[in-house]
């Protein structure tokens, strides 16, 4: 049932929202030039990993390390609009269709922090991940990681479509408050680098 649901769902959204996602398409290509969609290996149910796709709001930056201050220099002006508003997660709807994320479920996390979980961590793998999540409906960004991985873990043992939809509509609410965005000074989430750490959205985009 949550796989027609999200099927169901996205297919609506991207019919509904096509004219607002090709404005967007255009805003950043003009604003930031280069590539419209950002993608990066993130791990799916299981570990698996798959393409996350959505809208680039960062310039291009080959860099193997990650800084946080230059990452926040390299935020452009559609970037911070979109950030704001949650609309750089749209593209995403199509990770939805292809069965590789759920609508609601724990964010995917890039695929290097795989071993950096413990067992009890690691059952968050056990469902798809989502566009949103228990977590991001309860602080966001501005959490730690130990309490996003928690968060997480207690969406899977307590998932029921009620509760999906619960979470919905309570992202809904916390996008048009602009709760969560960062962690202060622009900064999106720290690196995971195992328990204790601090909730950098590492997207480079």
């Amino acid at each position: 049932m949550k796989r027609a649901f999200d099927m169901v769902l996205a297919t609506i959204a991207l019919v509904v929202l096509a004219p607002l996602l090709t404005a967007v398409a255009v805003v950043v290509r003009i604003d930031a030039g280069g590539p419209v969609l950002f993608r990066q290996e993130r791990s799916g149910r299981g570990g698996a990993p798959f393409a996350l796709v959505k809208f680039r709001t960062m310039t291009v930056d080959d860099s193997p390390v990650w800084d946080p201050a230059r990452d926040v220099a390299r935020v452009t002006r559609s970037g911070r609009a979109l950030r704001a508003t949650s609309l750089d997660e749209l593209p995403s709807l199509v990770n939805v269709v292809r069965g590789e994320m759920s609508l609601v479920g724990p964010r995917p996390l890039p695929v290097q922090y795989l071993p950096r979980y413990d067992d009890h961590q690691a059952r968050r793998l056990e469902v798809r991940p989502g566009i949103t999540g228990w977590a991001q409906v309860n602080g966001r960004n501005a959490t730690t990681w130990d309490e996003r991985l928690a968060m997480d873990v207690w969406y899977v043992d307590h998932r029921t479509l009620r509760l999906d939809l619960r979470i919905l509509v309570a992202t809904v609410r916390a996008v048009l408050a602009r709760k969560g965005i960062d962690q202060g000074a622009g900064i999106t989430m720290s690196e995971f680098t195992g328990s204790d750490g601090r909730a950098h959205d590492e997207d480079g985009s």
